[in-house]
């Protein structure tokens, strides 16, 4: 009996064991009951009737990402080109996901393919490299209205690679090469034009400068000639203003003293006198000395009366 009871009680266990499962976070199980849908299993703790009761799948609910290999699309203008594109899809309804299609992930790849080849057959090789988006958007939406039924959603497309033939491939490197390297000429002869302009406008400023400059010495100069040759005439006619106003106040005071003819002729000859020696360069003689000559003749009688000796 003990054998017996040690293969019952490990039996139990097993039954208890098969009768609780645990469900991760972000996931569900879909059960069955004698074939057929019984319910669904949410995280944590599910406990299930043994024999009765089985998991059909547990379904995840997260994004995910499928990555399908390059598939040959041709173009409009007959370009074979091998495409590979990336979807990220969601399960929506695990029931459906689960029991409307047989094979989700080979459907949706076939589809994609499928859709791919209708939407690049109707634009040319140029427009497909360069309308990515386009391509992109067409293809989410005409794969997320066609998975809604199997309860996937499409929330994103993309084209991996676009691989053109060999040959296409060598022309548009050279075609971008040629397009390069004329932008460089374009680049480099702008360039030069800018430096030659620049370089133009500062030899033209810097003779506009040199002008302005020797226009200014010069302007300076004679400003400078001008104020000296003043300068000058003014200050000789000072000199002459100060001798003739010094002669005449020395003539006003021996007139004031009550000299007589003779003395103020005696004045103007002394005046002679240093002209002659060159202490006085210029003489002014004023009107009232207009009979200097008859002065002269008296001061002949005084030099004569002087020179007598001293008996007669």
């Amino acid at each position: 009996m003990d054998w017996f009871v040690w293969a019952l009680v490990i039996f139990v266990l097993l039954v208890l064991f098969r009768s609780i499962r645990i469900i991760s976070q972000s996931t569900v199980g879909l059960v069955e009951r004698l074939g057929k849908f019984h319910g669904k299993a949410e995280q944590g703790i599910n406990i299930i009737v043994p024999i009765i009761d089985r998991f059909r799948a547990i379904v995840d609910l997260r994004e995910q990402v499928i990555d399908f290999p390059p598939q040959p699309v041709i173009t409009k203008d007959n370009v074979t080109m091998q495409i590979d594109t990336v979807i990220y899809y969601q399960v929506t309804d695990p029931f459906r996901f689960i029991y409307e299609i047989a094979h989700p992930l080979g459907a949706i790849e076939n589809l994609t393919a499928t859709t791919l080849r209708n939407i690049v057959g109707d634009l040319e090789l140029d427009a497909t490299l360069t309308s990515r988006d386009v391509v992109n958007s067409k293809l989410r939406q005409v794969l997320d209205e066609a998975t809604d039924k199997w309860g996937i959603k499409v929330n994103r497309v993309e084209l991996k690679n676009i691989n053109p033939p060999l040959d296409i491939q060598q022309a548009m490197e050279k075609q971008m090469r040629a397009e390069r390297e004329k932008r460089e000429a374009i680049l480099r002869a702008e360039g030069q034009k800018t430096a030659a302009i620049l370089t133009a406008e500062g030899q033209k400023q810097s003779a506009i400068l040199q002008a302005e400059a020797k226009r200014e010495a010069s302007i300076k100069e004679a400003e400078g000639i001008k104020q000296s040759t003043i300068l000058r005439a003014e200050g000789e006619a000072e000199a002459i203003l100060s001798v003739q106003k010094a002669f005449a106040d020395s003539l006003v005071m021996v007139r004031e003293a009550g000299a007589d003819e003779k003395v103020l002729a005696l004045k103007s000859l002394e005046t002679l006198k240093d002209l002659g020696n060159g202490t006085a360069t210029k003489l002014f003689i004023p009107t009232e000395l207009a009979g200097l000559g008859g002065a002269l003749g008296s001061l002949k009688e005084i030099w004569s009366d002087q020179a007598k000796p001293a008996n007669e």
